[in-house]
């Protein structure tokens, strides 16, 4: 079996300070997050950026920019760059004028701009659409074609998010086309409401249905958070942990940040007897230049 791969998850798009005071939101909150996960044991680091004024959800290309390079002068951390933002669909009929609210559709370019230009060794590509919480997340298949090429032509490697079984369908169809490089990497998250349910089947099932050659972790989100990780850990996968996908290191009690859950899960992989991979042994794993 691989060294385990632990990929942080920093910040995603969803979590306020409402909620906990504890997540980064700021380019340099987000970048220290990163780098003390790295020393925690973590050998890839997810980014999203946030407006540091407002701490709302950004695709600014100067805010990944200055990640980034924060984070590229402290360590050799992989960095995973998401490409989610640009897909959400709202509906409000109470609204004056037409009910849906399109402003946080984006073209395909816009969506992978800062990968064109940062060209990191990974990024998250995520295939298909669903109803996520209280929005449409929009992926459709021609869309997320052209981002599979424009991807691939800056050399990154694509880390295929699938939320439900149709989507490793699509996913399939990308390396039909050649669109992705294979051996692919997949990361199969679970949980999110109205994607496929954080179980111990579902993930089996997940990862039964996956290509023989594929790379791949699991996350689960909220009180499923560390069994999945766990449960991926037994079944051969990776683990991703972060406050993008959790706020609570257990049961009714905050994180405090993102290396705290990156230690819990180094401590469960010990007992495991699976040793933790480096940032250069994940590249190998990966298939990726030292």
């Amino acid at each position: 079996m691989d060294k385990l791969i632990i990929t942080v998850a920093i910040i995603g798009g969803i979590t306020t300070r409402e909620k906990s005071p504890y997540p980064p939101m700021t380019p340099q909150e987000i970048a220290e997050s990163a780098i003390e996960s790295y020393h925690a044991g973590a050998s890839v680091c997810h980014i999203h950026v946030r407006d540091p004024q407002t701490h709302q959800p950004s695709m600014k290309f100067e805010l990944y920019q200055e990640v980034f390079e924060r984070i590229r002068e402290k360590c050799d951390i992989l960095i995973n760059l998401s490409t989610g933002s640009g897909g959400r669909l709202l509906y409000n009929p109470l609204t004056s004028g037409s009910a849906w609210d399109t402003a946080g559709l984006k073209s395909p370019e816009e969506r992978v701009e800062h990968v064109v230009k940062l060209k990191p060794e990974l990024c998250s590509l995520d295939v298909g659409t669903l109803n996520f919480g209280s929005f449409a997340f929009i992926n459709l298949v021609s869309v997320v074609e052209k981002m599979a090429k424009m991807i691939k032509e800056a050399g990154t490697k694509p880390e295929l998010e699938v939320f439900d079984i149709g989507h490793i369908r699509i996913a399939n169809h990308l390396l039909r086309q050649g669109l992705v490089e294979k051996p692919p990497l997949f990361q199969l998250c679970l949980g999110i409401p109205w994607g496929i349910e954080a179980t111990t089947e579902n993930l089996v099932y997940m990862r039964n249905n996956l290509p023989r050659d594929a790379l791949w972790y699991a996350f689960g989100i909220g009180p499923q958070h560390f069994q999945i990780a766990a449960i991926s850990m037994i079944n051969g996968g990776h683990a991703r942990v972060g406050f993008e996908d959790n706020l609570f290191i257990r049961k009714n009690v905050l994180a405090t940040s993102n290396a705290q859950m990156v230690r819990k899960v180094v401590e469960i992989a010990e007992l495991m007897d699976r040793e933790v991979a480096t940032p250069k042994e994940a590249r190998q794993i990966l298939g990726l230049k030292n």
